[in-house]
C-alpha cells in the first residue's frame, strides 16, 4: 500500500511540473476541454486532453 501511495505521488508531482509545457503546447485547450466558473472558483474538466494523453502514452508503451 505505501508503494501505491508513493507511485500516485510521483505521478502527481511530474504532473504538475509538466502542467505549464503542456499549456504552452497546447494541451488544455483543446476542443472538449471544459473551463468554468462555478461556487467562486474555476473550474477544469480536460476530457480531450486525457484522451490523448492516454493514446499517445499507450503508443509509447506498446513501442518499448
Amino acid at each position: 500500500m505505501i508503494r501505491w501511495m508513493i507511485v500516485i505521488f510521483l505521478a502527481l508531482l511530474l504532473i504538475s511540473w509538466f502542467t505549464p509545457l503542456l499549456h504552452r503546447l497546447g494541451f488544455g485547450k483543446l476542443p472538449g476541454d471544459f473551463r468554468f466558473r462555478a461556487f467562486g472558483r474555476e473550474w477544469f474538466l480536460p476530457f480531450t486532453t486525457t484522451i490523448l494523453l492516454s493514446f499517445v502514452a499507450s503508443l509509447i508503451a506498446q513501442l518499448i
